[in-house]
């Protein structure tokens, strides 16, 4: 990503539509095209590039440039947000130039990489974009030629009129369709049109990323910055009391050593403003390894931070929480969990009278499943650029949420919001972890405080240790079956610290006519947050690895039961609420039982598992097969089939499903971060395992259910499922059933042989 210092105040810039020198420049925010105002005196044509929500630069020699809306991280909207632009815009995509632009919350709303929305949110405000901006210069070639605009054809970047012959490159009318006033009500291309979408194009930035060019936060640099990194409590529950930086202050190149609050105590929050710790110990210096290195002479004391109060107004109002402040030790936690399990929880959803069914049934089958912590453990380390002035600030780094971080920025640095700036550059791994600001404001304020430049960088010790991680999670589901081995009751009851996993409307709920869906929490002081699939990825695996076993035990094929829960669910459904579409979810099933040959006798070789589920909007099945490898469950393949709507880029989608169910079985198998007083046990990755390149499955087919539905988001959906599939597929491996994550130290004890 080029960097370039922006003279011309962002704000300002954003009300034109006019290039300097002749030309158009297109700006949507998500409802509808900004209005076309002045242009600043001194913005200079070429060089400065502003983000919006999408928006088409073109010159009068017929350059195009497509400006990405949403923050980058791996899942190709560089190159599939704009693909959307330039389906309706009538533009040839090999002619096209692509950018990442800087935040701007006026113009364009939230720019949020999160919740699977990005192809989601922008598909309709994007094809309007394009559509707006080919409209203006059919307008203004007609004007120019004097002909009506209904007789004109656009195809691409040209413009044609068959009767007279004429034809011209859009840039010849770029001046003046800027004086077109921007069309509202765009009739868009039927779907079964589409040229562009649904066809794969290479990444955008590919080419960058391989030849190593800068494109990540890490690399970004400034003349006199400096490098910061925070000294943080050894123990979640604990504060800075005291230290001595005598030493650290005479090694070379450093800088400066002070105490720093993150949030002024009675600070209302944001949702997103979650920080682990708000007593910080900063070092600054010239270098990383300086700081480094300076870091371990630093003589700091700790002491107990007790209970502290949090306001926060989130999407559920403003509340107050209470931290505990005990110094937490996972075999403690597990304990307390076994406890509140059998305490009265809150009803989340109940159909029928499921007390009577399983008091009259013939068969109760009951499970427990729990999962650990999880560290996000992004490649690229948690880092951010800040440059605090008394006016002004300008911040450069990755992040998911601009527009949810800038308010937070604006309250710790007594800024208003147009006086700072957020530039985002390609993020190394997001997961939900850079969707909470904290790290931003640690930077400017460090930045403020020592009047420079500075790059807060986190080690990958600082990042493990620090939170924020995916919840500690537990349930127990039972099903009730009748002397006929049919599900007559189902029951599913779950907690965690500090939040549970129950989506009380989800499948198999509507499907059971007596259903009860209950939740339980238990505050802690361990930081929590989005963890790709929210919830979701530990509800996948507990539900879907006990759907498994509710159909053996009723005799039937895994697939063929839950057909059979989703038929019912479309035909006679139980209940008023219902998330799902059965169609939809029977689909994938139905799919991935197609393409992966389920019962065929060529498979029996494999052990098999299979597992289905819906969230964000979409549904994803997989069949995961493993064989014999010296003895021990290997991943052989995978089969996935996903319904995620119109597909805008195929390559890149299949690259994103491949992505998550390497990510799902090694988390699956691995993943898991434990406390003892507080402290994390794993602080690296010689004790936190990372799944390895040679366990990765051999293939992973991946299929798409094809339709002309609007997307409904793919970055999260393909992943719960995958821990389910996992689960059930070394049962058949092994023989024994996996009720705690991760499964993989647990291998080593299972005797069955393939």
């Amino acid at each position: 990503m080029s960097q370039t210092n922006n003279s011309v105040n962002r704000r300002t810039f954003l009300k034109s539509s006019a290039l300097a020198g002749g030309g158009l420049l297109l700006s949507f925010t998500f409802l509808s095209a900004f209005k076309k105002g002045e242009l600043p005196t001194d913005l200079e044509a070429e060089d400065q590039w502003y983000e919006i929500t999408g928006y088409i630069k073109i010159t009068p020699d017929n350059k195009i440039k497509i400006l990405n809306p949403n923050p980058e991280f791996g899942q190709n909207v560089m190159t599939s947000l704009p693909m959307i632009v330039a389906e309706e815009l009538e533009v040839d995509w090999d002619k096209i130039v692509v950018e990442m632009g800087p935040h701007d919350n006026v113009k364009l709303g939230p720019q949020f990489t999160g919740g699977s929305n990005s192809i989601r949110m922008y598909w309709k405000p994007l094809r309007e974009a394009g559509a707006a901006a080919r409209q203006m210069l059919l307008l203004a070639a007609a004007q120019t030629w004097n002909l009506p605009a209904d007789e004109l054809t656009a195809k691409a970047g040209m413009i044609y009129h068959e009767k007279s012959g004429k034809s011209g490159t859009y840039g010849e009318f770029a001046s003046k369709a800027a004086t077109i006033p921007i069309p509202k009500g765009m009739k868009l291309k039927d779907v079964k049109n589409l040229k562009l979408v649904r066809n794969s194009k290479k990444n955008v930035e590919g080419q960058k990323i391989v030849s190593g060019q800068p494109l990540f936060g890490i690399d970004f640099k400034q003349e006199g910055m400096l490098i910061a990194m925070i000294e943080h409590p050894p123990a979640f529950g604990m504060k800075l009391k005291s230290f001595d930086a005598t030493e650290v202050l005479k090694m070379p190149g450093i800088k400066d050593v002070f105490r720093q609050t993150l949030y002024a105590d009675g600070m209302e929050q944001g949702g997103f403003d979650t920080r682990s710790f708000n007593e910080l110990l900063v070092i600054v210096g010239k270098t990383t390894w300086e700081v480094m290195n300076a870091r371990k002479k630093l003589k700091a004391n700790w002491e107990p931070a007790g209970e502290t109060k949090d306001i926060i107004n989130g999407r559920g109002g403003k509340k107050e929480v209470i931290v505990p402040g005990k110094l937490e030790t996972t075999s403690e936690q597990r304990k307390l969990m076994q406890e509140y399990a059998n305490r009265p929880a809150q009803q989340l959803r109940k159909d029928g009278d499921p007390e009577t069914a399983f008091k009259n049934a013939a068969q109760i089958i009951e499970r427990t499943y729990n999962a650990p912590f999880l560290a996000h453990n992004c490649m690229e380390p948690m880092n951010f650029f800040a440059h605090v002035e008394a006016d002004k600030a300008l911040l450069v780094g990755p992040l998911q949420a601009p527009a949810w971080t800038e308010p937070l920025l604006s309250k710790v640095l007594g800024l208003p919001a147009d006086k700072i700036e957020i530039q985002m550059t390609r993020m190394g791994g997001g997961f939900g972890r850079r969707a909470y600001g904290h790290y931003l404001a640690e930077a400017a304020l460090i930045s403020k405080k020592v009047n420079a430049p500075v790059k807060l960088i986190y080690t990958r010790e600082d990042d493990m240790t620090y939170g924020i991680y995916r919840p500690m999670y537990t349930a127990t589901y039972r099903a009730a079956l009748d002397a006929n081995k049919n599900l007559i009751g189902f029951h599913v009851k779950g907690g965690g610290i500090p939040e549970h996993a129950i989506h009380a409307n989800r499948f198999p709920a509507g499907a059971i006519d007596n259903y009860l869906a209950e939740g339980w929490e238990i505050p802690s002081n361990i930081t929590i947050g989005a963890f790709r699939a929210p919830r979701s990825n530990f509800n996948a695996a507990a539900e879907q690895s006990f759907l498994d076993e509710v159909a053996e035990a009723m005799g039937k094929d895994p697939i063929d039961f839950r057909l059979e829960l989703l038929k019912r669910a479309k035909e006679n459904p139980v209940g008023k609420n219902k998330e799902y579409d059965a169609d939809r979810y029977a689909g994938v099933l139905n799919l991935v039982k197609e393409k992966s040959g389920w019962n065929m006798e060529e498979n029996k070789k494999y052990s098999r598992g299979v597992a289905a589920y819906f969230c964000h909007n979409s549904y994803a099945a997989h069949v995961i097969d493993f064989i014999n490898k010296d003895g021990k469950p290997t991943v052989e393949q995978v089969f996935s089939a996903i319904d995620c709507g119109i597909v805008v880029n195929p390559d890149a989608s299949t690259n994103m499903v491949q992505g998550a169910v390497v990510d799902g079985i090694g988390n699956a198998l691995y993943g898991s971060l434990t406390h003892k007083e507080g402290a994390a046990e794993q602080n690296n990755f010689h004790r936190y395992k990372m799944i390895r390149m040679n366990e990765t499955p051999k293939k992973i087919e991946v299929h798409f259910v094809q339709n002309d539905i609007d997307p409904t988001g793919l970055g999260e959906p393909p992943f719960p499922p995958v821990f389910g599939a996992v689960a059930n597929a070394l049962y058949r491996a092994t023989g024994k059933r996996y009720y705690d994550q991760p499964y993989g130290p647990q291998l080593n004890s299972a005797k069955r042989a393939f």
